[in-house]
């Protein structure tokens, strides 16, 4: 257990909401009654819900359908379409000339687009795919920088009924490949390049690599002019997004789709070797998204300038970068690059210069932040900031109170958000004016979340950990992993006899109902808030043709949550001298299978690792030695002992 798990659970500081009679959820007495609305009548309060929060085309006839449980369906035979919620609905309102997306690259440059410019463009880009061959059921990829383009592509999608799946821009060519032929797309998005670190992130030479081996089902390439880098354009293949949107009419008729039509896959590592390409459908994702900005973050759209800083290649851009804020008519801000260029002051700069409101970042940007010192937000007035959130971790109650005091001034309440991909919205938080908050604690479920902490036969427990489940189906649930509908029953149905969704997080439950979450039970990293398989870096470590056999495991680490700390065995010795040049180009060649993000941290080499006698790796030993903990486990079982020496010297 890390030392932020440890501190969490020892917190006892509470602080109480802050009065505000407009919020959209204006006391703990509102959430009660909410929430015993959902006990009294489920389906009756998600019909409700739908029916006052979306834009239907054809009205649904039944809310939720179990006969095929777990492949659950909501709004069964409703048709709508995501694009139109988020767009024509507000216009046709009188919101036209709102803000949609506030943008700014890492040099400076700013574009604001009102939702009737964003329309416009979504309509332009939708008719140019269909001018493509594009149909409902498609799958197009979007492999982009953080730039409105990624959100106009993702739109048009929905528009037309292509499911679109991002890949978040930093991932290798090989993982690109990866999720490109797991998918079958017909149609790759792309940029020419984006900015990083004052540098350019080139990505269209990544997809060329892509495609160059297999990927046979990619017909097409629109290529966005961006970053302005040299590119080669394939003339049978390659078409400039620009010049393709230039010749097609500003307005394309949503189609209506059903409810449960697939909006998007998003690949998110598993603890076996293949990343899960998770499907989430169009109504019951859309309503979630929408009521989650209205309760966790009391989005007021008509004065909130609200700012998520995830990458839209991670479902939290998805949710709440784009299509939360979208659903409620509000303005998002997007930023390419990095929170620490120019330097350590750029977050609190974008919030001051467009008066951002309702700010949401991960605790290892906080943490990183903080360590810059509190020079760099003293410099920007944060006087329009009103909420503050956090999301991706467990955040530690230093870091808490840090983010509460320098940056909210000691006024803003914060929302440390607990959810995953698979839940496509969150899940527990605290709501803003009506929860009692306590540093490090994700507090409540949400209103018709039936969230628990169970041991392994499903009985709730409370006070020491245990599982976290979820006992009842809600609207924004996966509707399972693409292609694999039995992986999507042993990842998440297989441990109490399909009765709970099991999220594969460890939590506990203190007096008062609040939940503190205690990490990932299973072989995934949560490294700077995002989820990595150990079975895929491995895999990628095991494809250089030095290494024989490798073994991944996550250690404590002050900014990232975890590091990836990686044991390897090569197919010849060395020594000392060669193991820091042997480890750099391991890192490497782990950078070019699947990206800088899944670069370990740590690599030590052995000449075994440590295996029972039936041949399995002891990851629990492994984790105490990354840790530089006091070895606990029971290491009689081990095939031999004198590994463990041997690897507590390795450095």
């Amino acid at each position: 257990m890390s030392e932020t798990i440890e501190s969490i659970l020892e917190e006892h500081r509470i602080f109480e909401p802050s009065s505000n009679h407009q919020a959209n959820i204006a006391s703990m007495e509102q959430y009660k009654s909410l929430c015993s609305e959902f006990s009294n009548n489920f389906e009756a309060t998600w019909e409700r819900l739908a029916n006052e929060h979306l834009s239907w085309k054809t009205p649904f006839s039944q809310v939720l359908n179990q006969q095929q449980a777990p492949f659950f369906r909501w709004f069964e035979d409703g048709k709508l379409n995501l694009s139109d919620n988020c767009l024509d609905r507000h216009i046709a309102a009188g919101s036209g000339e709102r803000n949609a997306i506030i943008w700014e690259g890492e040099a400076g440059e700013v574009r604001r687009i009102s939702y009737h410019s964003l329309l416009a463009d979504v309509c332009r880009a939708a008719n140019a795919m269909r001018t493509l061959g594009i149909e409902a059921g498609d799958r197009v990829i979007i492999y982009m920088p953080m730039i409105p383009e990624a959100a106009i592509a993702m739109l048009a999608c929905s528009r037309i009924g292509a499911i679109h799946s991002v890949v978040f821009g930093a991932f290798s060519p090989q993982a690109l490949r990866d999720r490109i032929e797991d998918t079958g797309a017909r149609l790759v998005i792309t940029a020419d390049g984006g900015g990083r670190r004052g540098t350019t992130h080139a990505l269209k030479p990544n997809v060329d690599e892509a495609l160059s081996e297999g990927c046979q089902s990619v017909e097409r390439l629109l290529v966005v002019r961006h970053a302005g880098n040299d590119i080669e354009m394939n003339s049978q293949r390659d078409i400039n997004w620009h010049e393709a949107l230039n010749t097609e009419a500003d307005y394309c008729e949503p189609l209506a789709l059903d409810s449960e039509h697939p909006l998007f896959i998003l690949y998110t590592s598993g603890s076996t070797g293949k990343p899960k390409g998770i499907l989430h459908s169009t109504a019951g994702y859309l309503l979630w998204a929408r009521l989650t900005m209205l309760w966790t973050f009391d989005l007021q759209p008509e004065s909130d300038a609200f700012w998520c800083t995830a990458d839209v290649g991670w479902i939290t851009g998805h949710t709440y970068s784009v299509y939360g804020p979208l659903a409620c008519g509000g303005t998002t801000v997007m930023y390419e690059g990095v929170p620490t260029y120019p330097d350590p002051g750029r977050l609190w700069k974008i919030c001051a210069d467009h008066h951002v409101s309702v700010f949401y970042t991960a605790p290892t940007a906080i943490r990183a932040l903080i360590k810059a010192g509190n020079e760099w937000p003293n410099r920007h007035d944060l006087s329009h900031l009103r909420l503050l959130g956090t999301v991706g971790e467990p955040i530690n109650p230093e870091a808490w109170m840090w983010y509460r005091n320098v940056i909210g001034q000691g006024r803003c309440p914060i929302v440390d958000t607990w959810w995953q991909t698979e839940t496509g919205g969150h899940m527990i938080s605290p709501l803003p004016f009506a929860t009692s908050t306590k540093p490090g604690s994700a507090t409540l479920p949400l209103p018709g979340i039936d969230a628990a902490v169970v041991n392994e036969n499903g009985e709730e427990v409370s006070g020491d950990g245990g599982l976290l489940v979820l006992r009842k189906p809600w609207p924004s649930m996966l509707r399972g992993v693409w292609g694999d509908d039995q992986r999507y029953i042993d990842t998440y149905w297989h441990n109490f006899d399909g009765r709970y969704y099991f999220a594969g997080d460890g939590a506990r439950r203190d007096e008062d109902g609040y939940f503190w979450i205690m990490g990932r039970v299973d072989d995934v990293l949560n490294v700077s808030g995002h989820r990595l398989g150990t079975m895929e870096i491995e895999s990628a470590l095991v494809s250089h043709p030095s290494v024989t056999e490798a073994a991944v495991v996550g250690r404590p680490h002050d900014i990232k949550g975890e590091a990836i700390c990686a044991f390897v065995t090569l197919k010849v010795e060395i020594d000392d001298s060669q193991a820091e040049a042997a480890a750099a180009e391991l890192r490497a060649h782990v950078t070019k299978e699947i990206g800088a993000i899944a670069k370990p941290d740590d690599i030590r080499f052995a000449n075994n690792l440590p295996k029972t006698r039936s041949g399995k790796i002891m990851r629990r030993l492994l984790r105490d030695i990354a840790a530089g903990r006091e070895i606990t486990s029971d290491i009689s079982t081990l095939e031999d002992q004198s590994v463990v020496q041997q690897l507590q010297r390795a450095r």
